[in-house]
């Protein structure tokens, strides 16, 4: 009798243990630049301010994979043998390597995807309302036309604007073809520059010089993690750099209508804790950040001999000088 009860105590101390042991999530970011980086950061202290402390309640395990979906992809293989409880992917890349691991080695372990554009394009999802499976997230579909419009509302009239964007990513051909809708609508030629590495960014920009009025760049992850690249030309041959990343108008681009990252990251984080608390990913449906931010970069201006009419300045939200 007394070793059954030895057994029983010694089994409900285990169980009291593994009830309070923290919930462990891995955070797999594609690469590493201000944008992706506000996401992590607003992942991390929105499930804080959710009631799961960190360390206590909630182990966070972030990894980098460099641009290397080689790499994203043994991240995936890692989580899943360290038995992670939710995985997040920050990026496309990244939030397809976990999806198609998970979905395989993994399948009732919860994927939450941030900061990609196009969820159905991916096949992420199957439906944004009902996505069905182990898989949800939050989007940052911008609205194209709209940042694209900003090139002329800066005073601009291009006949040809440039476009540098990673072929490989699926967030950035999306991207791709709501810009050359935008062009269209504008009579005005998009020439294009397909990149595979930031290694090659340097080169597309120099090819852009003589052919365009002004450089618009999306959130194409390879190109911003390497903005100044683009930057330094754009500079040297007094071409307008337009944006859809605000972070990279503090680093020297003219302009961005877009969104604050850090509030794309507690979004996510809020999603996180729910689905640590019990919800659903099958029923949970994919959210849109919709706020749009205009930052206006006048330092930047100067330098390449711009001059930002004051109805522009008077509405934007932030203007570095």
């Amino acid at each position: 009798m007394k070793k059954i009860m030895a057994v029983l105590l010694t089994f409900a101390c285990f169980s009291a243990f593994a009830a309070d042991a923290p919930k462990k999530v891995g955070i797999s970011q594609i690469v590493a630049h201000p944008a992706l980086d506000a996401v992590q950061k607003g992942i991390i202290d929105a499930v804080e301010k959710c009631g799961m402390k960190n360390g206590k309640d909630v182990v966070f395990d972030v990894q980098l994979a460099n641009g290397n979906m080689v790499t994203a992809g043994q991240i995936a293989d890692k989580f899943v043998g360290d038995k992670k409880d939710l995985v997040v992917g920050i990026a496309t890349p990244t939030a397809l390597a976990l999806a198609s691991t998970f979905t395989k080695s993994s399948p009732k372990t919860p994927v939450i995807f941030s900061a990609v554009t196009d969820p159905v394009g991916a096949k992420l999802v199957k439906d944004i309302k009902k996505p069905g499976g182990n898989i949800t997230g939050v989007s940052d579909m911008l609205p194209i036309d709209t940042q694209f419009q900003l090139i002329f509302d800066l005073g601009y009239k291009p006949k040809a604007v440039g476009i540098i964007y990673n072929a490989g990513e699926q967030n950035s051909r999306s991207q791709l073809e709501l810009t050359r809708k935008a062009a269209a609508a504008r009579k005005v030629k998009l020439v294009e520059r397909a990149i595979a590495s930031t290694a090659d960014i340097s080169a597309a920009a120099n090819g852009l010089v003589g052919l365009v009025g002004a450089i618009f760049i999306t959130t194409d992850n390879t190109v911003v993690s390497a903005m100044e690249s683009v930057l330094k030309v754009a500079e040297a041959n007094k071409i307008p750099v337009v944006m859809s990343d605000t972070d990279s108008v503090k680093r020297g681009a003219l302009a961005a209508y877009g969104f604050d990252y850090y509030k794309h990251g507690l979004q996510t984080g809020n999603m996180v804790c729910r689905v640590l608390k019990g919800a659903k990913p099958a029923v949970t449906p994919v959210e849109f950040q919709k706020d749009l931010e205009l930052v206006i970069n006048e330092k930047a201006a100067a330098k390449i001999g711009a001059k930002i009419p004051a109805a522009l300045l008077k509405k934007a939200d932030e203007v570095i000088k």
